[in-house]
């Protein structure tokens, strides 16, 4: 294995950031609140957004920019960077860093799982989606192997049934800040082998997110719970924002729309549908979809 450059065991003199999204930023600022020299943040290029000619700057070089710290958008600037001192902190970079970056600077990384479980891209998304029920923030050393690194300091995390993404994401972003403040303040006093069976959190595709109405109501939950789930009703597609489990038995993918609330059959039971959004149309409650969809009694979503 090549020889990476050592870790940290006391205070980093300086640091050089690399991250892109929203998730990223709350670490960043609390390593400039709690007096670190972040001397370089190194960050995923501006992209477009809409339909115009304009690129926009992602959520971590907006805040470094604020924050009056330099940015670049190439990693190979850590090569530039004095080592001495130097500790680079990754968080939700989204690319391998190359060998020759991790031997000239040591670097951790905060990841939002329990490790060696759910490894790589959406470790939030998989945890909900197989119906975990803890997980688990870790810094890690960053290796040449994906997710590989031994664990640093870790925190655990239950996942509570109602917990959207967005909602459990954030939590665990509050836990890591303190174990990444306590690293970068003191060095590294516990370095631990990742143990246990690796399972990859591939990227969340359409098929995750399509509703087979089959399913459990439990599993559609949890689909429901990652954003963006949908379905298809009268050949249109249909996305479910927000819905609940019911005990009320209905023939699978069958609507029932009664005082008030819209159900829809699963295999052992249905679900309360409360936020929708018909094809073209912008979000509504379920309610009001229903009042205007002139449902029947023999009304029912499709697989597609």
């Amino acid at each position: 294995m090549t020889s990476l450059a050592p870790l940290p065991r006391e205070r980093a003199k300086r640091i050089v950031y690399i991250g892109t999204p929203e998730i990223a930023v709350a670490p960043l600022r609390a390593l400039v609140a709690a007096g670190f020299e972040v001397e370089l943040v190194i960050t995923g290029v501006d992209k477009r957004r809409g339909r115009g000619s304009e690129t926009t700057a992602n959520p971590v070089k907006t805040a470094a920019l604020e924050l009056n710290i330099r940015v670049s958008h190439d990693i190979n600037d850590v090569l530039k960077l004095n080592p001495d001192g130097l500790l680079g902190v990754v968080v939700a970079f989204g690319s391998i860093i190359a060998t020759k970056m991790l031997q000239h600077v040591p670097m951790i990384n905060i990841h939002y799982s329990a490790l060696p479980r759910w490894r790589g891209a959406a470790p939030v998304e998989r945890a909900i989606l197989e119906g975990d029920s803890t997980t688990a923030v870790c810094v890690i050393q960053v290796v040449e192997q994906l997710d590989a690194g031994d664990v640093l300091a870790s925190s655990p995390c239950e996942i509570r049934e109602d917990d959207s993404v967005t909602g459990l994401r954030d939590r665990l972003g509050q836990l890591a800040i303190p174990l990444l403040i306590d690293i970068c303040s003191n060095g590294v006093s516990s370095q631990q082998a990742q143990v246990g069976e690796v399972v990859i959190a591939r990227k969340i595709s359409t098929d995750d997110l399509a509703i087979t109405w089959s399913s459990s109501s439990e599993f559609i939950s949890r689909q429901v719970r990652l954003g963006n789930a949908f379905t298809f009703f009268e050949g249109k597609r249909f996305k479910v924002h927000e819905a609940r489990c019911t005990s009320e038995k209905l023939s699978v993918g069958t609507i029932l729309f009664k005082d008030g609330k819209v159900l829809v059959g699963t295999l052992n039971g249905s679900m309360q549908l409360v936020s929708v959004q018909p094809e073209g149309k912008p979000r509504i409650p379920a309610s009001e979809w229903a009042r205007g969809a002139r449902l029947s009694n023999t009304s029912a979503f499709s697989d597609r």
